[in-house]
Formats: C-alpha cells, structure tokens, sequence
C-alpha cells in the first residue's frame, strides 16, 4: 500500500533560541542531530525502505533526512529538493524572539500569527535583504511566487501543486515516501491528508525529529496515522512546540 512519513527537521539553533526562523536557513543544534539520528532509528525499526524522498531548500531540513537516512542506510535513496517545502514564511517577525513579541503584542494577537489558519503576520519589504526575492537559491524563480509573510493557508497553497505534481503520482504508483519539511509545511499537508476543520489544525503542532507515518488507500485517503515510537513522548514533544511563545524556549 502507499506508505508516506512526514518528518519535521531536528532542533535549530533557532528552535533553540525561541525565535521566529521561517525562511531564514538556519541549522540544527546537536540535539536537533540527536533527534534526526533517533528518527533513522526509530524508521530503520520499523522496517521502512523508502523509494524516494523530498524535503525543502533549507538546511536543517536536508541535514535532518541526510542523517536520518545515512542512520537507515539509505542514503542511496533519490531526494527532490524544493522550496514549496520551505518552512511558513514569518515576514516582519522573522528573527525575533517568540516571548519577547508575545510580551510586546500580547498573547492573543502572537497566538493568532502563529496559530491561525489565514492571518498572516506583518509582511517583509521586497528590499528588506531577508526577503527571498535577494537570495540565490530563489533566483530563477518568478518574483510574484515569493512570499513576504504568509499565513498556514497560503503555505498550504504553496504545498499542494507540489503534492499533486510531485508526491502523490509516486504514492499512486504504490511507493515509500518520505518527506523531510517543516512544522508549518507539516501541518499543512496534515490538514490536506486528515481534513480537519480549520480550527482544529491550530491545536495541532508537529514536533520535531519524530517520525509520523501515513498508511494511505490506493485514492490517497488516510487510513491510520500514527507517531513513531512512544506515544506519549510525541504528545509531550508537540505540546512543548505549543507552548514555545509563552514559556521563551523550546
């Protein structure tokens, strides 16, 4: 049957740091590899042989799935890299730390830039260097494409045509497929996958480096989806990234 695993990337420094990171491409932390090294292992226990794999253009991404699958001994295993994997896109609130901006703006307004489905926060200026419009990787891409602040709708809009285009006709075709992103591109093709309501993905956090495993009909239609490994340590792993703007860590 179609099997697809959805990984979110090792800590960052950033995750680390407690501050807003999207675009920015920032690395893991030797926990975050720790973390990649445990999901090898925990994906290499349950006996996964993947036939492709995707993941963004940002480093603590590609570091995570080279490490999780050098752990599985597949690093022979083709990878797609694409920036439609790219983590949400933070604008004005990139690089800043998620406490001191919930101390700033109050609770409810930072509960609502990260966690609702359509408000995106204040937009990054075109000229502003961190824009992805003056980064090479994004070079050959149209200037329009490239967001300057984006809400979990709009990722989700991002992520789709790459889903559609990419991933699904492999998972049609009765492979393996991991995908090694980020929590906002996560949670958007979670939402894609299970068709929960709009509310119900705010509650919903990915945590990092825990591999989440899709068994899928031959439509693409869920037919379970679990965590691997212990249970209770992923509810306890998603609540802490829950908690990230009000307890300054992660």
């Amino acid at each position: 049957m179609p099997t697809l695993v959805l990984l979110r990337h090792g800590q960052s420094q950033w995750n680390l740091d407690n501050r807003f990171t999207g675009w920015v491409d920032v690395d893991i932390t030797e926990a975050g590899r720790q973390e990649a090294l445990k999901a090898g292992e925990l994906m290499k226990a349950e006996g996964l042989r993947f036939d492709f794999a995707h993941t963004s253009v940002l480093k603590r991404a590609i570091r995570t799935l080279n490490t999780a699958l050098e752990v599985m001994d597949q690093l022979w295993v083709p990878v797609e890299k694409t920036w439609r994997l790219n983590e949400r896109h933070y604008g004005a609130l990139q690089g800043l730390d998620k406490a001191e901006t919930t101390a700033k703006h109050g609770e409810a307004q930072v509960k609502i830039w990260r966690r609702s489905y359509d408000v995106p926060p204040p937009a990054m200026d075109l000229k502003d260097p961190g824009h992805p419009a003056n980064d090479l990787r994004y070079a050959k891409l149209d200037v329009k494409a490239l967001p300057g602040t984006e809400s979990l709708a709009t990722t989700l809009d991002r992520v789709l045509p790459y889903w559609h285009d990419a991933i699904a006709p492999q998972l049609k075709a009765q492979q393996t497929v991991l995908v090694t992103a980020h929590g906002n591109s996560l949670r958007a093709l979670y939402k894609y996958l299970t068709d929960v309501t709009e509310a119900q993905i705010l509650e919903i956090n990915i945590p990092t480096g825990i591999p989440l495993l899709f068994d899928l009909d031959d439509a693409l239609k869920v037919k379970s989806f679990r965590y691997l490994g212990d249970p209770d340590a992923a509810k306890r792993a998603a609540e802490a990234v829950a908690n990230q703007a009000k307890a300054g860590k992660h």
